[in-house]
């Protein structure tokens, strides 16, 4: 049905708050760079009006470390546009403490516990490769 695959890759060693946190603020970057994926609001019977939510299945999967940075490297070198989530971000308390936290790592460095894309599926499972079904 869709031509384009949603992926979220979490560090599988994640204390369960943690894979929660960074599964929604990844899934938020994909909704503000690809804003066409949130469908219509959703009303109940009673008249009731509700958030828009993505038209597109998203799949979360788990990596350990390496595979985490190979994931990483692997979008960076297709040039596919990614929403990332370091480890000391997790130490931060607002937007721009994470952007500044971030900006003093480099790929090659980066504690990456979290990384979301939206691409071609095959890309997207070529990227993700190594990644398993989060339990």
């Amino acid at each position: 049905m869709f031509d384009t695959k949603i992926a979220i890759v979490l560090r599988n060693n994640l204390a369960g708050w943690q894979k929660l946190n960074v599964t929604a603020f990844l899934s938020t970057g994909i909704a503000a760079q690809y804003p066409q994926i949130i469908g219509e609001p959703y009303k109940d019977r009673a008249g009731n009006l509700f958030n828009a939510l993505s038209i597109q299945p998203i799949i979360v999967l788990g990596a350990d470390e390496a595979t985490m940075s190979a994931i990483h490297r692997r979008a960076l070198e297709r040039e596919v546009s990614t929403s990332v989530f370091i480890e000391e971000m997790f130490a931060t308390g607002h937007d721009a403490a994470n952007r500044a936290v971030f900006a003093e790592y480099a790929p090659d460095d980066a504690k990456v516990v979290g990384i979301a894309l939206r691409a071609d599926k095959k890309i997207v499972d070529k990227i993700t490769k190594g990644a398993k079904m989060q339990a």
